[in-house]
């Protein structure tokens, strides 16, 4: 059992949770006793007597639970008891630090349904995308598993008899992970899998709106790590608001910051741990380009659009934004669109056959609004949706944050417009028509994100200019694949105003590490490099 450092002060009124909320919460140890706060600090053992958060049901506005923040002098403790499990921990061999992630592995995949239901309860995804986003972090454990084993270094040929180079990677110390409500559960999986198995210990500073997910996340977590003698800091818990975040941000004992947010936040966030000589990992805004040439195969690219502009009610960082279609085709492809948005199913999240869920909050629910009337405004035609709605809705939904997954053709496809050159997390998809694929390439790549983006087409030739130096500027280039949905096998991230963080596969855990360049003699010589002479004889 977890040691409970001290007990927050109580609401001043109970409540009862829905049956449905209270079977989620209990399946995951979490209390559903409403007169208590639910801890949300961890760091060997449960604690947290700050400011308590509210936790919100975004389908039916239903108040879940209050969970508890850290206050000032203890997320100093949780940083203080991350630095001493890092000075511990970095010993153990990499290969047994695979060992335990391996284990957290077994032990998230036995609760990845209720954990799915929770995300679907919290954040508002569908439940098949619930589930989906515990898998990520199963899929990314195992990915760290097998990398616990081949954090190679490199042997270089020296030019000086009797020498070799050594490049050797080695822990970097605490990681500090900000996530975002959208993935509550997958993002920090990525960096927690990849920095443990890197020797370091870490810090998570959740999204304050999805505090449950990040609570249940970290019991399994920790008792993974109690079963095996392993300080429970070295995967610390720290839920709290903007001074909490500014205080992680701005620690010189949190050896790296990785941040997943806005722009806006995320060019604060650069600067800070910049200005401490901190190493910093960047996943910011994705404005996500679909582009449809007339030779592509329809009947794909239809279902992989919607999906890309629908799912999650628009709330991935790689949701589809931009559509650009090729005059030839534009006519048929929007007409199959607007009849297969008109078939999504939206309710529920966590009841069979819905499609599209609530959005995360009324602010979500602004900045669609601020959208679709920005696009009214400037002469643009709402073709699909556009509305706030819940009256085909089931009464205990109308209280949630549902709104129509919309496709908008704007006046101009001049992407010097603020319509085509902001990310609007929401279910809005603009869409313009070429004539020739470099214009939509110039579009796709003339605007400060670069995430996601995809080619549908069948000819090569179109494949190699869109990969090549004059192709798409994103972080990940796409062909007959959607812009959502990424693998944890390739490194994830985005270029310019993305923030140029790479995260999950593919090198990314080059980033967990400090790297040092070692030259060995083992000659009788101290010969110089360059030939320099210095022979004082």
């Amino acid at each position: 059992m977890h040691r409970i450092r001290r007990v927050p002060r109580l609401p001043t009124s109970s409540r009862s949770l829905s049956t449905r909320a209270s079977k989620i919460l209990s399946a995951l140890d979490i209390p559903t006793d409403t007169s208590k706060v639910v801890l949300g600090v961890y760091d060997g053992s449960w604690g947290g007597s700050g400011e308590p958060l509210e936790s919100r049901c975004p389908s039916t506005g239903e108040l879940l639970a209050t969970v508890s923040t850290a206050t000032a002098k203890e997320l100093q403790e949780a940083i203080a008891k991350s630095r001493d499990a890092y000075k511990q921990f970095r010993f153990m061999p990499a290969p047994r630090r695979g060992e335990v992630v391996r284990q957290i592995r077994e032990a998230l995949s036995a609760k990845r349904d209720e954990l799915g239901a929770l995300v679907s309860l919290e954040m508002g995804k569908i439940y098949t995308e619930g589930q989906g986003e515990v898998q990520e972090f199963v899929d990314i454990c195992d990915y760290a598993v097998g990398l616990s084993r081949m954090m190679n270094g490199r042997v270089i040929s020296s030019e000086r008899p009797g020498h070799t180079i050594l490049e050797v990677p080695n822990p970097l110390g605490v990681v500090g992970v900000l996530s975002a409500f959208n993935f509550p559960v997958a993002v920090y999986g990525w960096n927690l899998a990849l920095s443990m198995a890197a020797g370091n210990a870490t810090l998570w500073k959740p999204a304050p709106s999805t505090p449950l997910c990040s609570v249940a996340v970290t019991k399994i977590v920790a008792n993974v790590l109690e079963k095996n003698g392993i300080p429970g800091a070295v995967a610390s818990l720290v839920c709290g608001g903007k001074a909490v975040g500014e205080t992680v941000v701005g620690s010189k004992d949190i050896d790296m910051v990785s941040f997943t947010g806005s722009e806006a936040v995320g060019r604060i966030v650069g600067k800070a741990v910049q200005d401490r000589f901190g190493k910093v990992l960047l996943e910011l805004g994705g404005n996500n380009a679909v582009i449809v040439m007339p030779d592509a195969d329809l009947s794909l690219a239809l279902p992989s659009v919607l999906f890309s502009s629908v799912g999650t009610a628009g709330q991935r960082c790689t949701s589809t934004r931009r559509l650009y279609l090729h005059r030839s085709i534009a006519n048929e492809f929007l007409e199959r669109l607007q009849k297969a948005y008109k078939t999504v199913r939206m309710g529920d999240p966590l009841a069979q056959g819905t499609l599209l869920g609530p959005l995360h909050n009324g602010g979500a629910v602004g900045v669609y609004k601020q959208a679709i009337e920005a696009i009214k405004s400037s002469g643009g035609e709402i073709i699909t949706g556009g509305s706030v709605t819940t009256e085909l809705l089931s009464p205990e939904l109308h209280k949630g944050h549902f709104v129509q997954p919309t496709i908008a053709i704007p006046k101009s496809p001049s992407t010097s417009q603020d319509i085509w050159r902001t990310e609007t997390f929401a279910p809005v998809l603009n869409v313009a028509l070429f004539d020739e694929l470099e214009e939509a390439i110039e579009w796709n790549n003339d605007v400060p994100q670069g995430l996601s983006s995809s080619l549908w087409t069948r000819d090569v030739r179109n494949i190699g200019k869109w990969l090549g130096p004059g192709g798409s500027d994103a972080g990940i280039v796409n062909v007959n694949v959607g812009t959502s949905g990424a693998e944890i096998g390739a490194a994830f991230g985005g270029n310019k105003s993305t923030g140029w963080g790479r995260e999950s596969g593919g090198d990314s855990w080059k980033q967990y590490v400090r790297w040092s360049a070692s030259t060995i003699n083992f000659s009788n010589e101290i010969p110089l490099a360059q030939g320099v002479n210095f022979d004082t004889a």
